[in-house]
């Protein structure tokens, strides 16, 4: 852990053990030099129960156009055919109000309505890890670049230095040159 403690201390002057899981797993990878970007959305349906997933696709559909489409055509169908059968037959298997249908229309949203939550609070646990994941890159990204300053910083002073001992060597070159033409 040594180098993390060095890492920690001068990335965010704390040592490792005090830092958060957050800063801790950005240090480990500033101090290993590794990515730390992946896909968490990948990460996160990977390890997606069947129910999960099944709910996901029951939520996916119930919100489509198809859907709308298809419970449309079904209602529309029931009616039609009720109307039929009591125009023809003076007797329906549903006819109007069409309890029948209102029964199966209450027990469709009381199954559907809490596997759709189910899925949004799913989609809500992945954007919370999105946005958690989002925060470490965006904070190694701005270490990575504090980092990259001060080697900036290092080499403009190592360059600095460089060209003031040059100008001293050519400024002595200039004395001794001077020298000599005085004393010719």
């Amino acid at each position: 852990m040594h180098k993390h403690d060095d890492t920690a201390n001068k990335l965010f002057g704390l040592p490792y053990e005090q830092l958060d899981e957050s800063a801790k797993r950005v240090t480990h990878h500033v101090a290993g030099r590794t990515h730390i970007a992946r896909d968490t959305g990948k990460d996160y349906d990977a390890k997606a129960s069947r129910g999960q997933r099944a709910a996901d696709a029951v939520a996916a559909f119930g919100g489509s156009w198809t859907f709308i489409g298809l419970f449309a055509a079904t209602m529309l169908i029931w009616i039609l055919l009720n109307s039929f059968v009591l125009l023809h037959y003076d007797q329906a298997f549903d006819p109007y109000p069409y309890i029948l249908l209102n029964l199966f229309l209450s027990m469709l949203a009381a199954i559907q309505a809490p596997i759709i939550l189910m899925s949004q609070n799913r989609q809500a646990e992945k954007d919370r890890l999105t946005a958690k994941h989002d925060y470490e890159v965006n904070l190694k990204a701005e270490l990575e670049i504090m980092l990259l300053h001060e080697k900036l910083d290092v080499l403009r002073e190592q360059q600095w230095n460089a060209l003031l001992d040059m100008q001293k060597e050519q400024l002595a070159l200039l004395m001794r040159l001077s020298e000599r033409r005085q004393a010719e």
